[in-house]
């Protein structure tokens, strides 16, 4: 595991890092508590779209401790899993040593161009400072024809799931959070980096215009979580 340098990261990307450094230990448990059991569903969907075949090479982004990424290796892609935070890679990597695990920045990825045939993240872009900057740097890995396939939160399709989706981001989740995690701070900045997320048209707005093409997206759990998926042009 490669040890990637916070020296030259913005505030927010060092605080981000921190923080997910801190809950590391409980990470997955948390996430399958606050989903209420959705998370499984949502990460077998994902694979699902990424469509990992024997001998494919997969980038799996904001990989944390593994939990995405162990479905693609389980499936005879050639993957790596590549998180900012050294505290979730080291719980990860003591999990699953069969793991390839690599620290680094999702703005500038510490892969040559055209590395991979798949790349996914998962759960991640929200937390990077530039997505649009992540987008393009995802599109430099990817070989021509390449596949992107992003999960992340978004906004519910139905007007009618708004009012109780955002009390259940407001007071149900982080009440959970507090009685399984060991810092309740993580979670607050997710309850906000969701509520501040472009909904599913503007997010494929943003990464047709990084350069990705067959830009597609499709709602997971009424629009809770979604999927977007795109190709790199030839």
């Amino acid at each position: 595991m490669e040890v990637v340098s916070r020296a030259g990261l913005d505030k927010q990307q060092r605080d981000v890092a921190a923080m997910f450094d801190g809950i590391a230990p409980r990470y997955d448990l948390t996430n399958a508590i606050i989903s209420l059991g959705q998370a499984r569903m949502w990460r077998h969907a994902t694979v699902r779209a990424v469509d990992p075949q024997i001998g494919e090479t997969v980038l799996d982004l904001a990989a944390g401790t593994g939990t995405s990424t162990a479905p693609f290796a389980e499936a005879g892609a050639r993957v790596v899993a590549c998180d900012l935070s050294i505290g979730m890679l080291g719980a990860g990597r003591r999990r699953r040593p069969d793991l390839a695990f690599v620290a680094g920045d999702a703005l500038a990825l510490p892969f040559a161009d055209a590395s991979f045939d798949a790349v996914t993240i998962s759960f991640g872009l929200r937390n990077v400072p530039d997505a649009s900057a992540a987008l393009a740097e995802m599109l430099r890995v990817t070989k021509p024809g390449g596949r992107l396939v992003v999960c992340e939160f978004s906004t519910p399709a139905a007007s009618v799931l708004r009012g109780p989706h955002n009390l259940y981001l407001r007071l149900v989740l982080p009440a959970m959070a507090r009685a399984t995690a060991s810092s309740d701070d993580a979670y607050r900045y997710l309850v906000e980096s969701i509520q501040h997320w472009p909904d599913q048209v503007a997010l494929a707005h943003q990464i047709r215009a990084a350069g990705w093409g067959k830009v597609a997206y499709r709602n997971l759990s009424g629009g809770i979580a979604v999927l977007h998926r795109a190709t790199r042009p030839v």
